[in-house]
């Protein structure tokens, strides 16, 4: 299956650890990232991440951390729990550059005509969007807080096989996948 590479860049006005700080907390959920929490047995490479609904019911994404440079680099695989399609890779990339931080979001292996790629095209400009409004000026945009709002009130559609007790993190060894009902 072919693949694409896609890149999402902006500059924030903020600082490198501000941004950094917001797209690998797991004590809250990231706007930025579709008002996920993230939940990892360890921010080291290697380790299994997931990120769930803000009350933590429903696991959208699944991955592994593939590297984590404080402040500059964080990277991941990526797969939509809802979708059995292959797994692409997210990178984060900070550098700090006069007045604030350029932040990067780079998707490679996307495998192209797949409705993951679909999505993550089309969410790519809200995350950077998202990260920006939300250290510049302490939350999302209206339009991104009526969308949570939203997916909140879907959350009772979401499909079973989202569930988070099929996605757990600590427990799986990081080459086995779960198996769905």
């Amino acid at each position: 299956m072919p693949e694409t590479t896609q890149v999402f860049r902006i500059v924030i006005h903020g600082s490198v650890e501000d941004v950094w700080r917001e797209i690998t907390k797991t004590d809250e959920p990231i706007a930025c990232f579709f008002n996920s929490r993230m939940e990892v047995s360890a921010l080291r490479p290697g380790s299994r991440l997931a990120m769930r609904t803000p009350n933590s019911a429903y696991t959208g994404v699944v991955g592994e951390i593939l590297e984590v440079r404080p402040y500059r680099r964080f990277s991941h695989t990526f797969r939509f729990t809802h979708l059995n399609e292959p797994a692409c890779k997210v990178i984060y990339d900070l550098e700090p550059v006069e007045g604030g931080v350029e932040f990067t979001l780079t998707i490679e292996a996307l495998p192209v005509g797949t409705k993951s790629a679909k999505q993550m095209v089309q969410g790519g400009p809200m995350i950077v969007k998202t990260l920006k409004a939300v250290i510049e000026t302490g939350r999302p945009s209206l339009g991104t807080r009526a969308l949570f709002a939203l997916f909140r009130a879907m959350q009772p559609f979401t499909p079973k096989k989202c569930r988070t007790e099929h996605w757990p993190v600590a427990e799986l060894p990081a080459s086995k996948e779960p198996i769905h009902e």
